[in-house]
């Protein structure tokens, strides 16, 4: 299992950045080349989101990307320190000034995802929260020879 670890600060501009080097170790992790733009509108939503996360709360924490190479399956988990709690007990500032507007931007931003990804696990809670999007591989000529 190879994993590539990326971590950046939680600036919009570093989205770009995440979204090319995720494609790149898709392609060499073996994911269909007709899902690569799959892969890079998926990340960026991800990444895009945690960055939001992290401006609106005031982190400075880095954004983590882990992409996971396995026997037959690749992954890209992004994670973020935002805390949030359970619905209805918000804390104040957890997720910005309008937890409304927040809240309706942060669903958009994962109904894009799951309709990108058939494989999707979103988890959150007081020290942070993740997602984790699974796409199978297929095996490369040179594997096979």
């Amino acid at each position: 299992m190879a994993t590539v670890e990326l971590r950046f600060s939680a600036l919009p501009e570093h989205v770009r950045t995440a979204r090319l080097v995720a494609a790149a170790v898709a392609r060499r992790a073996g994911v269909d080349e007709a899902v690569l733009d799959e892969v890079r509108l998926a990340v960026g939503e991800a990444c895009t989101r945690a960055v939001g996360l992290h401006q609106s709360s005031g982190i400075t924490a880095p954004v983590k990307v882990l992409l996971i190479e396995e026997e037959k399956q690749f992954s890209i988990e992004v994670g973020d320190e935002a805390p949030r709690s359970a619905p209805g007990d918000k804390a104040p500032g957890s997720l910005g000034d309008d937890p409304d507007v927040d809240t309706e931007e942060d669903e958009m931003g994962l109904a894009v995802i799951s309709g990108l990804v058939d494989d999707v696990e979103v988890t959150a809670g007081e020290h942070g929260g993740s997602i984790r999007m699974t796409w199978p591989t297929t095996p490369s000529a040179a594997m096979l020879s």
